[in-house]
C-alpha cells in the first residue's frame, strides 16, 4: 500500500480551504481544516516559503500567492500588487514609523489592498482591506489620475460626472481638475482636497484628524495604483512632510514596480 505523505497531505488541505474561502485568518483555517494551530503555522510557513501562501500586513489574513494564479482577475491583479507591496511598506515603515496604505483602482473608486498601519507605533484608525476610497478627493486617487495615460483618466471621470455623491463634484468642473492634477504633476506628490477629512467613498465624513501625501506606482506609462503616507494633521505641515518623507515614499513606489516586474520573469 502507498504510504501517505502527511506533511503534503496537510498543505493541499490549507490550499483548498483557501480555494475555497480566500483571505482567511489562522482561525478560519483552523476551522476549516481541523489542523492544529501550531501545526497549521508550521504549514503557512512552509507555502509561504514557497510562494504558494502570503499573509497581508493589515489584517493578517492568508490568501493564495501569485503564483499559483496565471490569469488573474481584477482582484487577483490587486492582490498580485499588494503581495510585491508588503515587505516593501513594512520596511517604509520601519525607517519612517508613519503609516502608509496601497490603493489600487476598483471602478468609481480605489480601494485598500495593503496596509502597515499594524507595523506603525502611532495609534490610528485601522482601515480593512477592501474599503473604497474616492478619486476625486483623496491623495492617492488624485496621484493615480494626474500620471495615468489620459484616455484612462477620461474614462474614470467619465463614471463619476453623473455620480451625486459629494465626493465626485469635482468630475464636473473639468478646468478646477486639470488644474489640481497639473498641480500634482509640478510638485512630484498628491495631497488630499482641504474638504476632505477622511470617510470612505460613498459613506458619510469622519474626521479622522489626517493628513496625508501620496505618490503613483508607475510602471512605464501605466499606472497600477498609488501609496501613501499619512501622519497626524497636528504634527506637521503638508511642505514640511513632503520635505522630509516625499524621497522615501517615492523610492518605495519604485520599489515595488520593480519587484512586480522581477515576479513576471
Amino acid at each position: 500500500m502507498t504510504q501517505v505523505i502527511k506533511a503534503l497531505e496537510r498543505g493541499l488541505r490549507v490550499l483548498q480551504a483557501l480555494q475555497m474561502q480566500p483571505d482567511s485568518s489562522l482561525h478560519e483555517l483552523h476551522m476549516l481544516t481541523a489542523i492544529s494551530k501550531p501545526s497549521l503555522l508550521r504549514v503557512l510557513h512552509t507555502l509561504a516559503r514557497a510562494g504558494l501562501v502570503t499573509r497581508r500586513l493589515g489584517d493578517g489574513c492568508y490568501r493564495i500567492g501569485a503564483t499559483l494564479s496565471h490569469a488573474p482577475s481584477r482582484r487577483e491583479h490587486g492582490d498580485r500588487i499588494a503581495e510585491a507591496a508588503a515587505p516593501v511598506l513594512e520596511r517604509l515603515c520601519a525607517r519612517v514609523s508613519w503609516p502608509s496604505d496601497l490603493m489600487v483602482p476598483a471602478g468609481d473608486h480605489m480601494e485598500i489592498r495593503e496596509t502597515n498601519r499594524t507595523r506603525s507605533p502611532i495609534l490610528l484608525q485601522q482601515e480593512r482591506i477592501g474599503l473604497p476610497i474616492n478619486w476625486l478627493r483623496s491623495a492617492v486617487g488624485r496621484a493615480y489620475l494626474a500620471y495615468c495615460p489620459a484616455s484612462e483618466r477620461q474614462r474614470i471621470i467619465g463614471l463619476l460626472v453623473h455620480s451625486t455623491k459629494p465626493e465626485d463634484r469635482l468630475a464636473r468642473e473639468p478646468e478646477r481638475l486639470n488644474a489640481i492634477l497639473a498641480e500634482v504633476r509640478a510638485l512630484g506628490y498628491a495631497t488630499r482636497d482641504a474638504a476632505h477629512v477622511g470617510g470612505y467613498y460613498g459613506g458619510p465624513p469622519h474626521a479622522d484628524g489626517l493628513l496625508s501625501i501620496a505618490v503613483p506606482l508607475r510602471d512605464g506609462r501605466r499606472v497600477i495604483g498609488a501609496i501613501n503616507m499619512l501622519w497626524l494633521r497636528t504634527a506637521s505641515t503638508v511642505e514640511a512632510f513632503a520635505a522630509r518623507y516625499l524621497s522615501e515614499l517615492q523610492a518605495a513606489a519604485a520599489e515595488i514596480v520593480t519587484s512586480l516586474r522581477k515576479r513576471r520573469h
